[in-house]
C-alpha cells in the first residue's frame, strides 16, 4: 500500500484544480483497494473514489483519502449471433476502451468516442452523446460494497438509469466501488448519425460507405472542434444538465422566446438545450479572473490556469440564477461537487 500524504490533486482533475488531499494511494488490484478500506475505516477517515478526474470539482481540500481506481484489463468474455460481450476494468480510459472496440468491430458505443474519464464513471453518470447512451449498450457491472467487501453484480433494472443519472449517484453513492462494467455491443452494426451535425460531418469526410470507423472520426471531429482540450484548458466537459420543463411551460416561454430549440422527451415535457438558455443570459464567452465560460460552448465552464474550486462554483451558482430569473427554469449540474 503506497499511502502519500497531503498531495496536490492538481493533475488528477481535468479542472485542474489545486485542492490537496489529506492521504492519497492508488489501487490496481482487489487486494490493495480491500487493505485501503481497511485502513479507512480504522482512521475514520471520509473517502472518496477517483476515477480520470473528468467529472469533478473540488471546492476545498479534501479531508480524508482519496483512492484512485487504476484497476485494468479488457476481455471478450461471450458471444452470441447478435453480440458481443466486452468487459473493461473500472480504471480503463473510456476513449482508450471505444478505440479497443470499434478496431475489433465491436459496434454500439461509437458515437460515445473522445469521452473524457474512465469506464467506472460511464454508468455511474449513464454518459451520453450523440443519440447513445450507456444504458443501451449495458449489460452488467460488478461493484464493492465499501464496508463488507463483498462483490455484487448489477443488472441494468438494478441501476435505474436515468438522464445522467444512477443509484450510483443517490442511493448508492460512496456504499459501492465499481471495480467492471460488462457491455452488450453489435455484430451488425445500428448506425446513428441523425443527431447533432453527424451527417454534415460525414459529407465533409467525404465518406460513402457508412462504418463505426467513420461514425466515430466524425463525433472526435466535432468534439474537438467545439469542446476545449482539458490537457490546455481545464474543465470538466459538459458542466449543466439539459434541463426538462413541462409543455405548458414550454409554450408560455415560446412566445417571447419563438426560437427557442426543444426535443420532445413524452407528451407532457419537453428538453431544452442549456447550452442555449446560458447564451441567451449572455454567459457565453464571459470570463471572471482564470474562471470562465467558453467561447464556442457555453455549457462548459473552464479555468484558464489559476482558478479555484470556490471561483468555478460561484460562477455557476450566478448562471444558474440568472437562467432561473429570465426563464423560470433552474439549471441543475452534471459535475459532481466535492466538498469533504
Amino acid at each position: 500500500m503506497n499511502l502519500l500524504n497531503n498531495l496536490s490533486l492538481k493533475p488528477y482533475n481535468t479542472f485542474g484544480i489545486d485542492a490537496t488531499a489529506r492521504f492519497f494511494s492508488a489501487f490496481s488490484s482487489l487486494d490493495e483497494l480491500k487493505g485501503l478500506l481497511v485502513f479507512q475505516a480504522q482512521q475514520k477517515l471520509q473517502r472518496l473514489v477517483l476515477g480520470g478526474g473528468s467529472n469533478v470539482l473540488f471546492i476545498k481540500d479534501v479531508d480524508g483519502i482519496v483512492l484512485k481506481n487504476e484497476l485494468k484489463g479488457i476481455k471478450l468474455v461471450k458471444e452470441d449471433d447478435r453480440h458481443y460481450y466486452v468487459k473493461a476494468a473500472a480504471g480503463e480510459n473510456w476513449h482508450r476502451f471505444v478505440m479497443h472496440c470499434i478496431e475489433n468491430n465491436y459496434a454500439g458505443i461509437e458515437n460515445l468516442s473522445l469521452i473524457p474519464g474512465n469506464v467506472g464513471a460511464s454508468p455511474m453518470q449513464n454518459i451520453g452523446a450523440y443519440g447513445v447512451e450507456i444504458k443501451d449498450v449495458f449489460e452488467s457491472l460488478e461493484a464493492l460494497h465499501a464496508e463488507s467487501h463483498s462483490i455484487q453484480t448489477f443488472s441494468a433494472d438494478d441501476c435505474a438509469f436515468g438522464y445522467r443519472e444512477s443509484v450510483f449517484k443517490k442511493q448508492y453513492r460512496n456504499r459501492y466501488i465499481i471495480l467492471g462494467v460488462t457491455f452488450r455491443l453489435n455484430k451488425q452494426p445500428v448506425f446513428n448519425t441523425a443527431y447533432g451535425a453527424i451527417e454534415q460531418e460525414l459529407e465533409k469526410m467525404n465518406i460513402t460507405q457508412l462504418s463505426i470507423q467513420a461514425i466515430s472520426q466524425a463525433v472526435i471531429n466535432i468534439r474537438s472542434s467545439k469542446l476545449p482540450d482539458p490537457a490546455k484548458t481545464g474543465n470538466a466537459g459538459s458542466f449543466f444538465k439539459n434541463p426538462v420543463i413541462a409543455v405548458a411551460h414550454y409554450e408560455i416561454l415560446k412566445q417571447a422566446n419563438p426560437a427557442m430549440p426543444h426535443f420532445a422527451v413524452d407528451e407532457g415535457h419537453v428538453k431544452i438545450p442549456a447550452a442555449w438558455l446560458i447564451e441567451q443570459c449572455g454567459w457565453k464567452g464571459f470570463r471572471e479572473g482564470d474562471a470562465g465560460v467558453h467561447i464556442h460552448q457555453p455549457l462548459v465552464l473552464v479555468n484558464y490556469g489559476g482558478a479555484t474550486g470556490d471561483g468555478i462554483y460561484a460562477l455557476s451558482e450566478k448562471i444558474i440564477s440568472s437562467v432561473k430569473n429570465r426563464f423560470g427554469i433552474e439549471l441543475e449540474r452534471e459535475v459532481n461537487i466535492i466538498s469533504i
